[in-house]
């Protein structure tokens, strides 16, 4: 009757996302409850304006960009696949199996290195696969607002980029931007517990 798993019936194609995003069937069902209140006016699909209504989204200096990530190729509507596929990527990573894995199946998208690639994106503002000085002092800039002045927000914007830029090209690739950040634990930082 109230069992878990006539609840997942509500829940399209439960197995696949399972397999794509590693929740649990838990897990799944906490956020298509989450999916299902956000969606206020019952559409079945969440909209910019849905998430934006998130308060932690709202104060976020990042906000907009974190909720573009949820709508790629600037489409309008975010099924509950492309939701709970986001939110993978901060699934923290299982320490139990490390270095098995099947090499047929995809990479796991809370994985180190997908991680990285959805941090990239973020900066990678107009998606051309690169990030430039403009691109990040604009993040920069979203990041700190007033607090620093703009003549600093320059140079911290050009010491970062000179730093990574390993090629000279005045813009930082995904591969300079993974070896800029070698030491720095991302699967912790971009790791929130709660989507375990």
């Amino acid at each position: 009757m109230g069992s878990r798993s006539s609840h997942a019936a509500v829940i399209p194609d439960v197995d696949t996302i399972r397999r794509e995003t590693g929740f649990s069937q838990a897990s799944l069902l906490r956020l298509h409850h989450r999916f299902r209140a956000l969606d206020r006016d019952k559409k079945g699909y969440l909209s910019r304006m849905d998430l934006q209504q998130i308060g932690a989204l709202a104060v976020n200096p990042l906000g907009d960009c974190i909720i573009d990530s949820f709508f790629p190729s600037r489409s309008q509507r975010l099924d509950f696949s492309g939701f709970v596929r986001v939110l993978a990527h901060f699934r923290p990573v299982e320490e139990e199996s490390p270095g098995i894995r099947d090499p047929k199946q995809p990479e796991p998208l809370n994985s180190r290195m997908n991680k990285l690639r959805f941090a990239f994106q973020l900066y990678d503002l107009d998606g051309d696969g690169l990030i430039s000085r403009q691109e990040m002092l604009q993040v920069l800039r979203l990041m700190v607002g007033v607090q620093v002045t703009e003549e600093q927000l320059e140079s911290i914007a050009d010491r970062t980029v000179q730093e990574a830029d390993e090629d000279g090209d005045g813009a930082v690739s995904f591969l300079e931007f993974t070896k800029s950040l070698e030491k720095m634990n991302i699967e912790q930082k971009m790791s929130i517990r709660i989507l375990k």
